[in-house]
């Protein structure tokens, strides 16, 4: 469903029985830079959720923004908060995550802790946490807090003394979200024994028909954002409590002291920045859209972005990375990544002998048409217009 680009980190918390290794990485956001201020456990139906998201916009208005992808089967607004030192934009080399919260209306602890970790976001930056400032400024992070709203109010309905199990699992037409997106495994199994793209694959002619109006706005909003991103790590986090379960609290608050001590690995927000970066540039400093990042070994390439920008996460290790674009000649480097900040891979690819000479017949009068470059577009942080980041006031 990613279209070109880099890195972006999708977190569907859901349900549970075991705490998992990305469960405790959010958790421990929430801890590992001291909480200032006591926090509040409550369940937020649908209009406090509304006004919770409104409310973290009001007190850090510069450094998010909330939108809409869609609305519910019942016309609920699918709503996400937005984080990042210049809202609305993606900027060149900053990669981005999104967490997805709520899938299954029923299961609730995900969507709470999504609320909290937004309000803590915008906290500690205005305490100019030194973590969250560069936090920010570095990556841009989108939070949807609930696919499923209508679903967690027909769970919520039945009251604090009636439990009702599976009730609001699904959404109002009684479909569940969770295994409603298309099936592209059968692509890739076939591509992968007969040949053929490991990544980019589009989606079935006929998928608008086949899934839910909030799964076709949640691949809307995938499409939208990934279209300069393709270098993608997706997790769940299986986590789960009920509308009105006065465990609530408890459950956080076991959460919160089994992740305070994970290890540097564990750290779900440094994960997009860990690997290769760079710019995909033609002989003359123009951005290739839509070239191709391979690792040799790893049967899953990335695309570079519409600004030439590209993102591919890796361990630390040696690699053979090779950068392709129709027209051009290849172009393979050995790169060693470390365990701390991406390392910064540009690469210059030449034009075809056979490229250059079909230009050429053109300008002289020959058949064919001129083969259409790319404009470059200057990197945002070389711009006039670029403002310094915004810190915390």
């Amino acid at each position: 469903m990613c279209r070109a680009g880099g890195p972006c980190l999708l977190l569907a918390l859901k349900k549970p029985s075991k705490m998992s290794g990305l469960l405790s990485v959010l958790l421990h956001l929430l801890l590992l830079f001291k909480l200032v201020a006591p926090v509040t456990f409550r369940h937020h139906r649908y209009d406090d959720l509304v006004r919770t998201l409104y409310k973290v916009h009001n007190q850090c208005p510069h450094i998010t923004r909330i939108y809409t992808i869609g609305r519910s089967v019942q016309g609920r607004l699918l709503y996400v908060l937005e984080f990042s030192d210049y809202p609305g934009t993606h900027e060149l080399l900053e990669p981005e995550v999104k967490y997805v919260g709520n899938m299954h209306g029923d299961e609730v602890l995900g969507r709470e802790l999504l609320l909290q970790l937004s309000e803590f976001l915008c906290e500690e930056f205005r305490n100019r946490n030194e973590r969250i400032v560069q936090l920010i400024q570095g990556t841009r992070i989108h939070i949807l807090p609930s696919m499923n709203p209508d679903g967690y109010e027909m769970a919520a309905a039945q009251g604090p003394n009636t439990y009702g199990y599976l009730i609001g699992r699904n959404n109002a037409n009684g479909v569940d979200l969770n295994r409603n997106f298309p099936d592209l495994n059968t692509y890739f199994y076939y591509n992968e024994k007969y040949g053929g793209p490991n990544h980019h694959l589009p989606l079935p002619d006929n998928w608008k028909s086949q899934v839910e109006p909030e799964t076709r706005a949640v691949i809307r909003w995938m499409q939208s954002i990934n279209f300069v991103l393709s270098a993608n790590l997706h997790g769940g986090a299986v986590v789960a409590n009920y509308p009105y379960d006065k465990s609530l609290g408890h459950r956080l608050r076991s959460s919160h002291r089994a992740a305070t001590t994970p290890t540097p690995d564990d750290k779900l927000f440094q994960k997009v920045h860990q690997g290769i970066k760079g710019m995909v540039l033609d002989d003359n400093n123009n951005n290739l859209t839509g070239a191709v990042i391979s690792v040799a070994g790893i049967n899953h390439d990335v695309t570079a972005g519409e600004h030439g920008d590209y993102f591919r996460l890796l361990l630390p290790g040696t690699y053979s990375v090779t950068a392709t674009a129709p027209g051009f000649e290849p172009y393979t480097e050995v790169v060693t990544v470390g365990p701390a900040e991406p390392k910064l891979i540009n690469f210059h690819l030449k034009r075809s002998s056979t490229q250059v000479s079909s230009r050429r017949r053109a300008s002289h009068g020959g058949q064919g048409g001129r083969v259409k470059v790319q404009p470059h577009i200057p990197r945002k942080k070389d711009t006039a217009t670029k403002q310094p980041h915004r810190g915390p006031a």
